[in-house]
């Protein structure tokens, strides 16, 4: 069998226009779709990509088929996300064979990181930009529908690693609870990720503007703000303003029910910001989701964490004396390079020791320009399925008892939904449990007292507490 070969592509690499070039009505009213996959990062991307494009006269659409111009904004932490936005693009072809003008375009981090692969393999593909293009999406789609056949694809991944970090947050619907970006990027390189090459170096908002958007965000009816950036916890603001600073701003200085924050890193995890939480549990959520990804010393050092397993539990004893009522969750990393039995079973060791109420795990997925992919004791796929599963099973075993202390509890729930039916709620307690239960939509956007009846590891079911 003969393969086709690929046409030679040429590609063009945008330079920003200035704002009296842009289009304002580039959309005409044309539907756009964005698939979103990955970290809470890509969800809130995908809200403010949304937003431009509805500023600039395109219409959210629900299906691919409806849409005019779809967008995958996509992940690459781990191989099977990457392959994942290749697939997806291959199933758009009849939608492209049917309506030869309709854009593709690819964003996030593979666009960020794999932009010169996916113009020459996938013809089906119009444009691409990276993580630091967003705000430039307009123009960028503007360019592209200017082509003529045969012209040069646009391609728009320049990291602006000297211009500072000031974005506005833009939610379309915010809810009564969204994300805010406090930070973007990350210095730490750890051995294993990808994100400093797809985010780009580590930049923080300046304050003002993080309280100015939480303020703006309470006024559209917002109840609680969840802080967000790669490792939130290593904020630096202006006039040396870190974390625990800026949480006890947000606590004191705007009208929000409750404050969270993800992702934190542990070697940035100090005193100062438990005490923070512990003098405003009034609005800060007792809850903490903190990575440790190997109970194994060794390890953590290959993966350039920078801390041991004693210093990483050291933090762990801080944090329980500082807020007893603290609940955990964390991410693992099983099967990564050189891992031996013994080592995987102090992560399992780590977790119960811990007693984390949830866990994020997954199996070590080489990827390209980390320095843990050159390494050559690379776990068999088999043993790190298994490894992974083991893990899995003994922390069901855990969750189910952990929870069991909820039954019976009364817990302060935030009405964030109101489900299929229109009687029954669903929303999020401070301990950040999805709670389920029966009630009118008036209550949607209000606290509400639910006692647990029934509590699983994944969701708790309750029932509204009348006052006596």
């Amino acid at each position: 069998m003969t393969q086709r070969e690929t046409p030679t592509e040429t590609f063009e690499f945008l330079n920003k226009p200035s704002q009296n070039a842009l289009n304002h009505d580039i959309g005409k009213g044309r539907g756009v779709f964005i698939s979103t996959y990955g970290c809470q990062m890509n969800v809130n991307d995908s809200e403010r990509m949304y937003s431009l494009l509805e500023m600039s006269n395109f219409t959210p659409v629900s299906t691919p088929e409806e849409a005019s111009l779809i967008i995958i904004n996509s992940c690459s932490i781990r191989e099977k996300a990457v392959h994942k936005v290749y697939s997806e693009v291959g199933t758009y072809r009849p939608l492209k064979q049917k309506k030869p003008e309709l854009l593709i375009g690819v964003g996030g981090c593979v666009g960020q990181q794999e932009k010169d692969k996916l113009m020459k393999n996938h013809p089906l593909i119009d444009f691409v930009f990276g993580t630091d293009a967003i705000d430039e999406l307009p123009q960028t789609i503007q360019q592209a529908l200017g082509r003529s056949r045969g012209d040069s694809k646009i391609v728009n991944a320049q990291f602006h690693h000297r211009e500072p970090y000031h974005v506005d947050t833009l939610v379309r619907n915010p809810g009564v609870a969204t994300f805010v970006n406090i930070t973007k990027g990350c210095d730490n390189f750890c051995s294993f990720c990808v994100v400093p090459f797809t985010r780009g170096r580590e930049k923080s908002r300046p304050v003002s503007h993080v309280l100015n958007d939480i303020h703006l965000l309470t006024k559209r009816g917002v109840k609680e703000v969840t802080l967000l950036g790669q490792n939130v916890n290593s904020y630096e603001g202006d006039c040396g303003t870190d974390f625990a600073d800026l949480l006890k701003k947000v606590a004191v200085e705007t009208d929000l029910q409750r404050i969270r924050f993800t992702t934190s890193h542990p070697k940035d995890f100090n005193q100062k910001l438990m005490t923070v939480m512990a003098d405003h549990t009034d609005k800060i959520c007792e809850y903490i989701h903190l990575p440790f990804q190997s109970g194994n010393s060794r390890i953590l050092e290959l993966m350039n964490r920078g801390y041991s397993r004693e210093e990483y539990l050291d933090k762990i004893k801080m944090i329980k004396e500082t807020l007893p009522n603290v609940v955990l969750s964390s991410d693992i990393i099983v099967g990564f390079p050189g891992e031996t039995e013994s080592e995987f079973q102090q992560t399992i060791d780590m977790v119960e020791e811990v007693g984390y109420e949830t866990i994020f795990a997954f199996k070590y997925s080489p990827r390209p320009n980390t320095k843990a992919a050159k390494l050559t004791e690379q776990v068999d796929e088999a043993i790190k399925t298994e490894r992974l599963n083991r893990l899995f099973d003994r922390h069901e075993a855990m969750a189910f008892e952990m929870v069991k202390k909820y039954e019976g509890q009364t817990l302060e729930v935030l009405v964030e939904k109101v489900e299929t039916g229109g009687l029954k709620l669903s929303g999020r307690s401070r301990q950040n449990k999805l709670v389920f239960f029966e009630g009118p939509e008036s209550l949607l956007g209000q606290m509400v007292p639910v006692k647990i009846i029934r509590a699983m590891p994944a969701v708790f079911r309750g029932e509204i507490v009348v006052p006596s």
